[in-house]
């Protein structure tokens, strides 16, 4: 059956690839490998543009390059939102006795990939788009966009859920916890696990109109 899929960018890195030797994921070959019994027509790929830290500075360069090997693939398409940063008084969790109960913070969120990801969702399905559309993605906040195209235009919505990251602070890999409101209105599910994306890589060096260009070696 003919499918799009829509990838929540973010939520696969930190959920799947984060902290593992597999964050140069071939989509393309990810989604068809968990569901080889699709079509896959179009992958909309929804991300924002990091801003590199004084602890790593390479960081925004990385992440244009893997997004310049998704450019390669003619049925990627990129869509991104933005960072959001503020200032934010916080409370502290163990202030000092005569000290102060809160600190001012920056903090960052990331805005607009799950709004996008939805308006394109629901977009295509009324335009008859797709007849099957796959979301990768553990958001509970693109439950009602699902609910929409399941139960009001009657299509199949599959929900792929990421999974796999390792937390850099203790080595273990993030328990997953499926969103319950996903569950509730998905088609169908898959989760993605270690050996998938294992063989789900891109080559180490690709070619665009640019010319050539290889893999992070931080990513290797």
């Amino acid at each position: 059956m003919k499918t799009n899929v829509y990838i929540d960018g973010l939520n696969l890195y930190y959920r799947a690839v984060r902290g593992t030797q597999y964050k140069w994921l071939d989509i393309d070959a990810l989604v068809k490998k968990m569901c080889p019994q699709n079509t896959i027509c179009k992958i909309k790929y929804f991300t924002s543009i990091v801003s590199s830290r004084p602890n790593d500075p390479g960081q925004s360069t990385r992440q244009q390059i893997y997004l310049r090997a998704l450019r390669t693939f003619p049925n990627i398409e990129i869509i991104e939102g933005h960072f959001l940063t503020s200032k934010v008084r916080m409370p502290l969790v163990t202030p000092s006795p005569k000290g102060p109960n809160t600190a001012e913070v920056w903090r960052t969120e990331e805005k607009g990939s799950d709004v996008n990801l939805a308006v394109h969702l629901l977009n295509d399905a009324h335009n008859k788009d797709y007849e099957v559309a796959i979301v990768v993605s553990n958001d509970s906040d693109l439950g009602e966009a699902i609910r929409i195209v399941t139960q009001d235009i009657n299509l199949k919505v599959g929900v792929v859920f990421p999974a796999g990251a390792i937390d850099p602070r203790t080595g273990t890999r993030y328990k997953l916890r499926k969103s319950q409101t996903l569950l509730k209105y998905a088609s169908f599910i898959r989760q993605i696990r270690p050996g998938v994306l294992s063989l789900s890589q891109l080559p180490n060096t690709l070619t665009d109109a640019n010319g050539t260009f290889h893999r992070p070696p931080e990513w290797k």
